[in-house]
C-alpha cells in the first residue's frame, strides 16, 4: 500500500507525452456558402475541415444532376455515405496481414454516395490555394475517400497551404453498367461513376474560391484504381479543362477500355438473369443492390466459364470504365487525347514491388527454391533476368527480391509515359517508391498502397504499414513536399530530392527511397526480358 501512495505523490513529476489536438467546433464557426446551401464545418488544428458535403444526385444509372439544395445551415462533420458494395467479397478476404497495414473502414452505403470533404487553411479570405482532388483506389468496385485512415487531408493542407478535397462516387455494376442500348434515357449509363467525378470537379470549380481555393489550379490524383480513374477522366472530352495537373499513381494496368460490345451483351444477361423484359427496363431500377449485384456476379462468372470452355479469353473479370461515344470515344492517349492534354503536367508511378510481394513468399529467402521458379518462368533467359534485376536494383540481397518486383503497374507506367512523350508531351515526370517496410519481418516490402501515408504525410496513421519510426517520418515530409510542389508548380523537384527533371525520351525516374536519384531507363534489360511486349515502346 505504501508503494501506491508514493507513485499516487510522485505522479504530478511524470509526464505523459500526448499528441494535442484542438478541436473548434461552434454554430458561428466555419460557415461557407455554396450553391446547393450553406455549410459548417469545424477546425481542427486551425485547417477548416468539411466532410460529406454533397456535389451531385442522381437516380440510378443516370447521369449526375445538381445537389439538391437546402434552407438551414448544414454541419457537415462527418463522412458522406460510400457507394455500395460486395460485401461477402470483402468478408471472403478474411483478417490477414493486409488488412492490419491498411486499417480499412467501409463505412456506411447508400446509392446516394455523391459527396466529398475538404481541408482548407482558410475560408471566405480571397486566397488562392492550389486545389488537389484525391480519387481513392479499390479497382472500380471498392473504396471511398476515408477507407484508409491516411486519406486523411489535414497534415498535407496545413503543411502546404491547399486546399485538399477527396470525393465518393458510384462504383461496380451501379457505376458501369452499360444499358445504353435500350434507350436514350440510359446513354450515358457505361460510365455513370466517371461522371460523378467530372460533377464533382464542376462543383470544386463553382464552390472552391469561397474555401480559399483556385479554381484554375486543380491537380488530380489517384492511386490504384483511383490512378486508373485519373487516367480515365485525362483521355475524357468531357473533363478537358476541369483540371491542369493529374498523377497517376499504381493506376496504369489497362491499354484500352471495355468493348461496349463486351459490356451490352453482360447487360443483356443480367436483364434475363433478372427476368427483366427490354419493355420494361425501368424495373432495374427498383431492384434491391444485393440481387442486382448478384445477377452481374452470375454473369460475369458464366462468361468467364463460357470464355474458358471455348478457349477464348474474356476482357474483363469486373467492372469498369467503357469506350463509348461519349466519355471515352478516342484510343487510349492517341492522338486526339495527346492535343487535350499537351497543357496538362502529368505525373506517372509505382511502387517497387506491388503485388508481387504475394509471389515472393511463395519460395521465401530459399535462393534454390527462387532460382528453380525464376527458371521455370524465363528458361534460357533465367541468368540474364537475375543479372537485370541487380543492375535495376544493386541492393539486391534476399532471395525474395527477385520474386518481388512488380511487372503489372511499371510496364503500363512506361507505356503510358512512352505515349506521351512521343505525342510531344512536355512534362511528364515519372517515379518508383522503392523504400521498404520493416512491418511483417519485412515481407510488405514497397507493395500496393505503400507510398500513400508518405504522400499524405500521415506517418502516425499509417503505423501498422510503415513501423512508423523516424526514417519514415523524414522520407513522408521529402514525398509530401514533392506532391505539394507538383500541385503548386507543375514540377515535383522538392527540398531533399535531387532537382526532378521531365521524363522525355530519356526515360528520366526519380527513385523515392532514405537517398532518393534519378535514373535514366534504369530498368530497360529487366523490362526487355520479363515484358519483351513493352520493347518497342520503352
Amino acid at each position: 500500500m505504501k508503494y501506491f501512495i508514493l507513485l499516487i505523490a510522485l505522479l504530478p513529476f511524470f509526464s505523459f507525452a500526448q499528441e494535442h489536438t484542438k478541436i473548434i467546433a461552434s454554430k458561428d464557426v466555419a460557415i461557407v456558402e455554396t450553391e446547393s446551401g450553406k455549410v459548417r464545418g469545424y477546425i481542427e488544428d486551425d485547417i477548416f475541415t468539411y466532410k460529406g458535403i454533397p456535389y451531385a444526385y442522381a437516380e440510378r444509372f443516370m447521369k449526375p444532376g445538381p445537389a439538391k439544395a437546402w434552407k438551414d445551415v448544414r454541419f457537415m462533420g462527418y463522412y458522406g455515405a460510400t457507394a455500395p458494395l460486395d460485401l461477402e467479397a470483402i468478408k471472403a478476404r478474411g483478417n490477414g496481414a493486409a488488412m492490419f497495414a491498411m486499417k480499412n473502414d467501409w463505412g456506411y452505403p447508400h446509392e446516394d454516395c455523391q459527396s466529398l470533404n475538404i481541408w482548407t487553411p482558410g475560408i471566405n479570405d480571397n486566397k488562392k490555394r492550389p486545389v488537389i482532388l484525391w480519387i481513392h483506389g479499390g479497382g472500380y468496385e471498392y473504396g471511398s475517400s476515408h477507407e484508409l485512415p491516411f486519406y486523411d487531408g489535414k497534415n498535407l493542407s496545413k503543411k502546404g497551404d491547399i486546399v485538399y478535397v477527396s470525393v465518393n462516387h458510384r462504383l461496380n455494376i451501379l457505376g458501369f453498367l452499360d444499358l445504353s442500348q435500350y434507350g436514350e434515357k440510359y446513354k450515358y449509363s457505361p460510365n455513370v461513376g466517371l461522371l460523378d467525378l467530372v460533377a464533382s470537379l464542376k462543383w470544386v470549380k463553382r464552390n472552391i474560391a469561397n474555401f480559399g481555393g483556385d479554381p484554375d489550379n486543380i491537380t488530380v490524383f489517384g492511386q490504384s484504381g483511383g490512378g486508373g480513374k485519373i487516367t480515365a477522366l485525362l483521355n475524357s472530352p468531357v473533363a478537358d479543362g476541369l483540371f491542369q495537373k493529374a498523377i497517376v499513381m499504381s493506376g496504369s494496368f489497362a491499354e484500352k477500355y471495355q468493348d461496349p460490345k463486351v459490356a451490352q451483351k453482360v447487360s443483356a444477361k443480367i436483364l434475363k438473369e433478372l427476368k427483366i423484359k427490354i419493355s420494361n427496363i425501368d424495373e432495374i431500377q427498383k431492384v434491391p443492390y444485393d440481387v442486382l449485384l448478384r445477377a452481374g456476379k452470375n454473369v460475369l462468372a458464366s462468361l468467364m466459364k463460357e470464355a474458358k470452355a471455348n478457349g477464348e479469353m474474356f476482357p474483363r473479370l469486373g467492372w469498369g470504365p467503357v469506350a463509348d461515344d461519349y466519355f471515352l470515344p478516342y484510343p487510349m492517349f492517341g492522338k486526339e487525347v495527346l492535343k487535350q492534354v499537351e497543357d496538362v503536367n502529368i505525373m506517372i508511378g509505382t511502387t517497387k514491388t506491388e503485388f508481387a510481394v504475394m509471389a515472393a513468399m511463395m519460395t521465401g529467402e530459399d535462393m534454390e527454391a527462387t532460382e528453380a521458379a525464376i527458371k521455370m518462368r524465363y528458361k534460357d533467359k533465367a541468368d540474364a533476368y537475375m543479372k537485370a534485376v541487380k543492375k535495376a536494383y544493386p541492393d539486391t540481397e534476399k532471395a525474395s527480391d527477385y520474386m518481388a518486383l512488380d511487372f503489372m503497374f511499371r510496364p503500363g507506367a512506361i507505356r503510358d509515359a512512352n505515349k506521351l512523350v512521343k505525342g510531344g508531351h512536355k512534362n511528364t515526370y515519372m517515379y518508383v517508391f522503392t523504400w521498404e517496410s520493416p512491418i511483417n519481418d519485412g515481407s510488405f516490402k514497397s507493395m500496393h498502397c505503400m507510398e500513400l501515408p508518405f504522400v499524405f504525410n500521415n506517418i502516425r496513421l499509417g503505423t501498422e504499414m510503415t513501423g512508423g519510426g523516424e526514417e519514415a517520418c523524414k522520407l513522408a515530409d521529402i514525398v509530401s513536399g514533392s506532391w505539394i510542389n507538383f500541385a503548386r508548380f507543375g514540377n515535383p523537384s522538392a527540398k531533399g530530392l535531387p532537382t526532378w527533371p521531365a521524363y522525355t525520351k530519356t526515360g528520366a525516374t526519380m527513385i523515392l527511397d532514405v537517398k532518393s536519384e534519378v535514373k535514366y531507363h534504369f530498368d530497360k534489360e529487366l523490362m526487355e526480358i520479363a515484358m519483351p511486349e513493352l520493347i518497342s515502346s520503352y
